[in-house]
C-alpha cells in the first residue's frame, strides 16, 4: 500500500508542481521560485516516505556563490539535498534526465545544467555554462563520481567537477551523504524507498579555490575526496 502511496504522490506532485514551475520559470530568471518548488516537492516525496533528512555543521557553508560536490549513493539523494540543504543552487545533471515530460522540463527551465558524458565536447560547453553561471552568483552542486554507486561505497571521481572548480575560482563546499543507500539502493528514480528511515547530510569545510590555478586540479581531487570520506 506504501508503494501505491509513494507512486501516486509521486507522479501528482510530479505533473502538478512540474506544471507551476514552468508557468512561473519565465517570470523567474534567476530560477529561485522554481528551486523553492523543487524544494517543496522533493519535502512530499520524503514525507510521504517516511524519510527523515537531517543537516550536519551548515555553518561550513560561505557566503555565496560556491561549489557543492557530494558522494552520489541513490536516487533518493536529489529529494534529500534538494529539502536539506538551506540554499538554491543549481544541479549539473545527465542530459536523459531533461527528456522526461514535465520533470525535465522543469529543470531545464530552473536553470539546472545538461552535461552529455559520451560527448566530450558537449560535456566541455556543460564546464563552461557551469563557470559562467557559478561567475554570475550562482551555486552549482555536481556529483564528482558521476553516477549512483552500486555498493554505496565511494567510487573514483571524475575530472570534469575539478575542471569547472579550477575555472570558477570559488570555495568547493563537500558534502556527504549517509543512510540513502539502505532506504533505496541503486534502481530507477521512480522506485520508492525500501523503508523508512533517516538521511543525514555533512557539510566539510570548503576548499579555498582563491589564488590556484588548473594546475591544483589533481590535488584537489584528492583533498575533495579525503574530506568525503572523512565524512561519510
Amino acid at each position: 500500500m506504501r508503494k501505491v502511496a509513494s507512486y501516486a504522490s509521486l507522479i501528482v506532485t510530479t505533473l502538478v508542481l512540474g506544471a507551476a514551475a514552468l508557468l512561473v520559470s519565465p517570470f523567474d530568471p534567476k530560477g529561485e521560485r522554481v528551486h523553492r518548488i523543487a524544494r517543496f516537492w522533493a519535502a512530499i516525496h520524503l514525507r510521504v516516505n517516511g524519510v527523515i533528512v537531517s543537516l550536519e555543521a551548515a555553518d561550513n557553508m560561505p557566503e555565496p556563490p560556491f561549489l557543492l560536490m557530494s558522494n552520489h549513493q541513490s536516487a533518493l539523494d536529489i529529494f534529500a539535498l534538494l529539502a536539506g540543504v538551506p540554499v538554491s543552487f543549481k544541479f549539473i545533471a545527465k542530459r536523459e534526465l531533461f527528456r522526461i515530460p514535465v520533470f525535465g522540463w522543469a529543470m531545464k527551465r530552473a536553470g539546472y545544467i545538461a552535461i552529455d558524458r559520451d560527448n566530450p565536447r558537449e560535456a566541455l560547453k556543460a564546464i563552461e555554462e557551469s563557470a559562467r553561471k557559478i561567475k554570475e552568483g550562482t551555486t552549482v552542486l555536481i556529483f564528482p563520481e558521476g553516477h549512483r554507486s552500486r555498493d554505496g561505497r565511494l567510487q573514483p571521481f571524475m575530472k570534469g567537477g575539478f575542471s569547472l572548480a579550477s575555472r570558477a575560482g570559488v570555495p568547493v563546499v563537500p558534502l556527504a551523504i549517509r543512510g540513502s543507500y539502505a532506504l533505496q539502493p541503486k534502481g530507477s528514480i521512480l522506485s520508492p524507498p525500501r523503508r523508512r528511515g533517516r538521511v543525514t547530510i555533512r557539510v566539510g569545510k570548503p576548499v579555498i579555490m582563491e589564488g590556484k590555478g588548473l594546475s591544483y586540479k589533481a590535488e584537489l581531487m584528492g583533498e575533495v575526496r579525503g574530506r568525503i570520506e572523512g565524512l561519510i
